[in-house]
């Protein structure tokens, strides 16, 4: 039951979550052992046992579903010349062909990508679907139309009536490295490899993401057909070629065993300098009568069988080990090596991924390690090769390596992360657009990129700093771009915001686990900042007092406690705070409610909001003496929805709780003004 359940873990996060924790050799060793038990001990096999599932189930996407006309099949693996020999002959045995009765296989480069299906009726494209569990998958059609390799009309004589083909759509390398980089400028999702950025940019529900990331197809099968154009599968896929879809540029036909495996050596040494990851080559009987009559095992076909490549390794020095500030504080420890060639790649980092994995590892600057490339930008250390000796350990340090402050990881948690905020170099820019953001201060005119422009100019240090933008009106209109009114409006929006909501204020500050709701709490029950500040600084120096009147708050726990006393522990945190206050005078924060319809209940926003955004909608709530939370539970006595509802909505049907539409909840709202 331990090994099923790993094994299902690791599925879900491949398949569905696209955030794979191991590498493919070490996810197929686990089916490996699995499949090893299974035949040792059959009466112990489970009905949901790993051997059976295709993919993952689809669950909870945000994308509609799709049931296969016909199932899509995984493979079975072979690690070697000899399991690919055993191919071979099961499928004599089982065709009972006799000894010189010559069966021929087709061999192809396995591409690491998602697996799809292209439904064409009459030549015209009118479904595409993921894999997901094999027999039902997510709805991807307007997706793959921004995919310039999958024609959306087959421009064809004869096309048949309804043909499914299957393939893969896959990113190539160059495009993995430049969205991953653009992904960590704006401090979105890094992914893993380029098979994981492939399955994420096409399982969108905004298909204008899918658009903006370069992605590509190939075709190697098919699915449902009324008709199949051929006898062979060699004579399938160059039909395919000719209706203008992209395949394996290495297919190719072997008639004997030792051909299958001179076709795996040469695709092999071409692996390296490929644009694009392959994991394997896949070998398939190339008869399609004898293909039928074999026909499939439980989640495989009998006549097709990947051969898998091995983890590509080498050994080198780690000679130094850096660490790196994200945008959100964290600190990523990343080994620099000595240069060294792994799979055609010149490797000279490596992800040392946190603190505990160095401990796990037992690396220091100067050891002898080995190094896994699997199709990761940046390989992983496997083993630390070392003997241990009578020297120090890598010291984790207790500081940002940036700005000095401290740097700590919270109870449950591996990463450590910094404390400065909006001190630190690393992540100023980002906290800086989150102070002025729609949520927090809301100054119209000062967005991202007028952010990066005044900070590239050492305008910008702190949100002090925004406040004295006035003293800089005449070097702001001598920049490209600025004319006399928009420098005035964007001053006049500053000025605006000398006296601010304090809730919004606090919010800004961009304090871990103080979002827009848990400040509002704060300062429903604190008034005023400096209050909160004392109480908070209590709390940190153990004051019982301090802490339980934190916690008694709805909705504060000990999370928020211990984030406040970090923050308010920080010498440069209290120096932005009180340089900030400063320069604005939040007024005594006070929540005029009035009786309404709502008053006293726990109200629920979901979907996009059309007439107002969630932040106002919640505001309103709280005037008319509800508490806005973000989650469906048995407390929830309201729900309001808008277009695109779903789990929520779902959730709440179950539970009985009351549904509103927004047009209602603006009559409401309307009618207690």
């Amino acid at each position: 039951m331990r090994l099923a359940k790993q094994i299902a873990h690791h599925n879900r996060l491949y398949h569905a979550e696209d955030s794979p924790e191991i590498t493919d050799q070490e996810y197929d060793a686990l089916v490996r052992r699995n499949a090893e038990l299974e035949a040792a001990f059959p009466h112990l096999v489970r009905v949901d046992s790993p051997s059976v599932a295709v993919g993952h189930e689809v669950g909870a996407s945000p994308l509609s579903k799709v049931r296969h006309a016909e199932r899509m099949m995984s493979l079975d693996n072979a690690f070697d010349d000899a399991e690919v020999a055993e191919f071979v002959a099961r499928v004599r045995r089982f065709l009972n062909l006799a000894e010189d009765e010559p069966v021929a296989f087709t061999a192809e480069d396995k591409i690491d990508g998602l697996s799809c299906s292209l439904r064409y009726e009459n030549g015209k494209l009118v479904m595409a679907a993921t894999r997901g569990d094999g027999q039902v998958g997510e709805n991807v059609t307007a997706n793959v139309a921004h995919i310039s390799d999958i024609p959306q009309e087959l421009d064809v004589d004869d096309v048949p009536e309804v043909f499914e083909v299957r393939g893969e759509v896959y990113m190539e390398r160059a495009a993995f490295a430049a969205l991953n980089e653009a992904q960590e400028k704006e401090g979105g999702k890094l992914f893993a490899n380029p098979r994981n950025a492939a399955a994420g940019s096409l399982r969108q529900k905004d298909a204008s993401v899918t658009a903006r990331r370069p992605m590509r197809f190939w075709a190697h099968g098919w699915g449902a057909a009324s008709d199949v154009p051929g006898e062979t599968q060699t004579e399938v896929v160059e039909t395919l070629r000719d209706w203008g879809f992209p395949v394996s540029p290495d297919f190719r036909r072997a008639e004997t065993l030792e051909e299958m495996l001179a076709a795996y050596t040469a695709i092999a040494a071409k692996r390296a300098d490929l644009a694009y990851e392959i994991d394997g080559v896949v070998y398939k009987v190339d008869r399609l009568d004898w293909q039928r009559r074999l026909g499939f095992v439980a989640k495989a076909p009998r006549w097709a069988i990947a051969r898998k490549f091995p983890a590509e390794r080498a050994e080198t020095t780690l000679e130094r080990i850096d660490i790196q500030v994200g945008r959100t504080g964290k600190l990523t420890p990343v080994g620099r090596l000595a240069p060294v060639l792994v799979g055609g790649v010149t490797v000279t980092n490596v992800t040392l991924h946190n603190r505990d994995e160095i401990a796990r590892l037992g690396v220091r600057e100067g050891d002898r390690v080995l190094i896994q490339r699997a199709g990761d930008v940046i390989p992983q250390v496997v083993e630390n090769l070392t003997p241990e000796v009578d020297r120090p350990a890598f010291i984790f340090p207790g500081h940002c390596p940036e700005c000095g402050s401290e740097a700590v990881a919270e109870e449950g948690e591996v990463d450590v992360r910094c404390t400065g905020g909006l001190v630190c170099p690393a992540q100023r820019a980002e906290r800086l657009k989150h102070f002025v953001s729609r949520g927090a201060l809301d100054i119209d005119g000062l967005g991202e990129k007028t952010i990066d422009q005044f900070l590239g100019l050492d305008w910008l240090s702190n949100p002090a700093d925004i406040f004295r933008l006035h003293q800089k009106r005449e070097d702001i209109l001598a920049l490209e771009g600025w004319k006399e009114r928009s420098v005035d409006n964007l001053l006049a929006s500053i000025e605006a915001k000398r006296q601010p909501d304090a809730a919004r204020l606090l919010f800004g500050l961009g304090i871990r686990h103080v979002g827009s709701v848990t400040a509002r709490d704060l300062m429903k029950h604190f008034h005023d900042l400096p209050t909160l500040r004392q109480v908070a600084e209590k709390a940190r120096n153990g004051d019982t007092d301090a802490v339980a009147e934190l916690t008694a708050i709805d909705g504060i726990g000990n999370a928020v406690v211990e984030a406040l006393g970090d923050f308010f522990h920080e010498p440069h945190n209290i120096a932005v705070w009180e340089e900030l206050l400063s320069e604005v005078s939040p007024p005594r924060y006070e929540v005029k409610t009035r009786d309404s319809l709502v008053a006293g209940k726990t109200v629920v926003f979901t979907g996009k909001l059309e007439t107002m955004s969630r932040d106002e909608a919640k505001a309103q709530a709280e005037r008319l003496g509800a508490k806005a939370s973000g989650s469906v539970s048995a407390k929830t006595d309201l729900l309001v929805v808008g277009p695109g509802a779903g789990s929520k909505l779902k959730k709440a049907e179950e539970l009985g709780i009351e549904v509103w539409d927004e047009a209602r909840w603006a009559e409401m709202v309307a009618a207690a003004d």
